[in-house]
């Protein structure tokens, strides 16, 4: 049997709810602790974590939590509450340590995409190959609409291990936590445990100005952002789930309203894309090239491995970084900042070949990106079906001057 392995572990030692009801008269609690690291991990940490509930003067263990993610700003908050009528209470915010992909939904597999969107826990895993893991409902009644109908993508997960190809990982302690915090919701009766991914915190003004620089480039996610920022909007009002729909299209659409107060009061910034002329930043548009285009047909579109940056995403996000520092000194004068998205082609040798800038930069910018990307050092190639594969990879690159303190 061929393994499948795109974000975490292996399918067949997942662990369902439905396998959990068949058969065992055991609680949920019972049956998770058969086995060893979830065992040790309740050994380790419940009294700890009964400890941090009562220095913030709440009950262990909460029958209800709520899960809340921010991908630009890489947290991940943990909501409890104890009856369906109260208002959940903020537990802890734990720091995401790694972020594939950019701002936007998932649309197709072997993206790596984080997704974003409202989905919830559907699958506890304690063998996971990244330690532990909580598994999501992606593809969701909205993707299956909206992402590609074919390979939409799948297998997204909060797990352990600080590395990813498109879920949303932390560490291993933080991932026992929260693993123990979902298990008693879980145990308690909540079938359903919500999870809310959002592009940026709202509350964040660097975030808000990354956002709109996206959605500038990108007008066509513009409505997913609001009706994001909505559903935002209304539980920093609420502190209670808001009700969404997902109309004929697939596109959420939030039902529940803010009272008393309009939306605009609840978060700052306008809920649709903001102008950028207004905030003093400067548009960046860089001339169409003429390229050779990798020929679409021996591209992947569905692969078995996606391939690896040598020494993994740590390492890559290092590259990332230094060329953004670099081209940060290219930046003209009066602009401190540029938003530049770059897809690639990763061969089938491994060797990253066809990289070009598909929004923002200039043009010596842009030149400098696509240089150093065809320069970097060779891959672990994509597998498809025990065959190297090429595959094309996006990714977005935030540069910003760094201005003397005054």
């Amino acid at each position: 049997m061929k393994t499948r392995i795109l974000c975490l572990s292996v399918a067949s030692i997942l662990l369902t709810a439905s396998v959990i009801a068949q058969g065992t008269t055991k609680s949920f609690i019972d049956f998770q602790k058969q086995f060893p690291r979830i065992s040790d991990a309740i050994t380790r940490k419940e009294d700890t974590l009964i400890k941090q509930f009562q220095e913030k003067k709440l009950v262990w263990p909460a029958p209800y939590i709520y899960i809340r993610s921010f991908k630009f700003d890489s947290q991940l908050e943990v909501w409890v509450k104890y009856t369906k009528q109260e208002e959940y209470q903020l537990f802890k915010t734990y720091k995401v340590c790694a972020l594939s992909g950019s701002l936007g939904p998932k649309r197709m597999q072997g993206d790596y995409q984080v997704p974003e969107g409202f989905y919830y826990v559907n699958e506890f895993n304690p063998k996971s190959m990244y330690h532990l893991s909580l598994g999501l409902n992606y593809p969701n009644s909205s993707d299956k609409k909206l992402a590609d109908s074919l390979q939409p993508g799948g297998e997204i997960y909060i797990h352990g291990s600080c590395v990813t190809t498109g879920c949303i990982p932390i560490t291993n302690q933080q991932i026992e936590e929260l693993y123990i915090l979902a298990s008693h919701a879980k145990n308690a009766g909540q079938d359903f445990i919500p999870v809310h991914i959002y592009p940026i915190q709202y509350k964040n003004t660097k975030s808000v100005e990354y956002l709109t620089k996206f959605l500038k480039d990108y007008p066509e996610y513009t409505n997913l952002n609001v009706e994001l920022k909505r559903a935002y909007a209304y539980f920093e009002k609420n502190h209670q789930l808001p009700v969404f729909l997902v109309n004929k299209k697939g596109e959420y659409q939030v039902v529940s309203e803010i009272k008393d107060e309009p939306l605009s009061k609840v978060v700052s910034g306008p809920i649709g894309v903001e102008s950028v002329q207004n905030r003093g930043a400067v548009s960046l548009n860089k001339q169409a090239r003429v390229k050779t285009i990798f020929p679409e047909e021996n591209i992947a579109k569905v692969v078995d491995r996606l391939p690896e940056y040598p020494g993994g995403n740590e390492h890559f996000q290092k590259f990332i970084d230094q060329v953004s520092k670099e081209s940060a000194e290219l930046l003209p004068a009066g602009v401190t900042k540029a938003y530049v998205m770059m897809e690639f082609v990763i061969d089938q040798q491994g060797k990253p070949v066809y990289a070009k800038v598909l929004k923002g930069g200039t043009e010596e910018i842009n030149d400098n990106l696509e240089q150093k990307f065809e320069q970097m050092p060779a891959w672990k190639p994509a597998v498809r079906e025990d065959k190297n594969v090429a595959v094309k990879l996006k990714q977005s690159i935030f540069i910003e001057k760094v201005l003397p303190s005054s």
